[in-house]
């Protein structure tokens, strides 16, 4: 069991299905999340703070955790890492813009903090940083959902999602090109990019394929320290079949990790 410091006070941004399970984890760690960040029409918690702004966030708060997607890391994460505040973020995908990601950036070394990106939907990131150090040549990303994990994309502009057949790849390019067009699905690719050979070299291939009920992820990765390829075949949360459950689960691990004094 985790020993808990009641003293850090923890923030989350977005009530959203990741929120949510988030905070029923935390509850159920004893963790109490102080404050919730989120539009007045969204909350849905009775306990903490409602905020509106980042800049009324309580001064006492040591870290806020950002569940809420790209639009919530961009319009709030700068303020806050600015106040000194630590952020963890599911909104990976967010940082294939790059002005975001200096603004970002530059934010957390005038405030004296850190942005975390919790990349948990995904594993090998540790084996793509390790090879980036000793030569890292290729990395493709591969992304498959049901098609029902492709509503709300570009892909229902290409696609009968309904009558998908067979699997179909509707994207293919580089992961800035997939991170900014999918904001809801590609962070995974942004996870990878981040970890390997950045947004511009990383190859993404997306596909919607009727055959199966999961997300499958699949890294395949070449250079100076061999060859890998890396499969996970993942479940969606219950609420919202576009989120990872393991991503949720990453954020929690993510946050249990500041307790801990040895970190793996």
């Amino acid at each position: 069991m985790t020993n808990v410091n009641p003293q850090m006070k923890i923030g989350l941004i977005g009530e959203g299905a990741i929120g949510s399970y988030v905070i029923k984890c935390l509850e159920h760690l004893d963790i109490p999340v102080h404050t919730i960040l989120v539009r007045p029409t969204r909350l849905k918690s009775k306990q903490g703070l409602r905020v509106t702004t980042a800049a009324n966030i309580p001064i006492d708060t040591a870290l806020m955790v950002d569940c809420a997607g790209h639009s919530a890391l961009q319009q709030h994460g700068t303020t806050i890492l600015e106040r000194g505040i630590d952020l963890i973020t599911v909104s990976v995908g967010a940082l294939a813009n790059e002005d975001l990601y200096q603004q970002l950036k530059q934010a957390a070394k005038r405030g004296g903090s850190k942005l975390f990106l919790a990349t948990g939907a995904i594993g090998s990131l540790d084996c793509l940083r390790a090879a980036k150090v000793g030569g890292l040549e290729t990395v493709t990303y591969i992304g498959r959902k049901p098609p029902s994990g492709w509503r709300g994309s570009p892909a229902e502009n290409q696609l009968d999602l309904t009558n998908i057949l067979t699997p179909v790849t509707h994207f293919r390019g580089n992961a800035r090109e997939a991170a900014l067009a999918y904001p809801k699905n590609a962070n995974v690719a942004a996870a990878i990019a981040l970890a390997g050979l950045g947004f511009d070299n990383t190859s993404v291939e997306l596909i919607a394929d009727p055959d199966i009920h999961r997300n499958i992820h699949q890294i395949e990765a070449s250079g100076l320290f061999g060859t890998f390829s890396f499969t996970i075949d993942g479940n969606a949360l219950p609420d919202n079949e576009r989120s990872s459950a393991l991503a949720a689960m990453s954020v929690v691990s993510s946050i249990l990790q500041r307790y801990e004094t040895i970190v793996i």
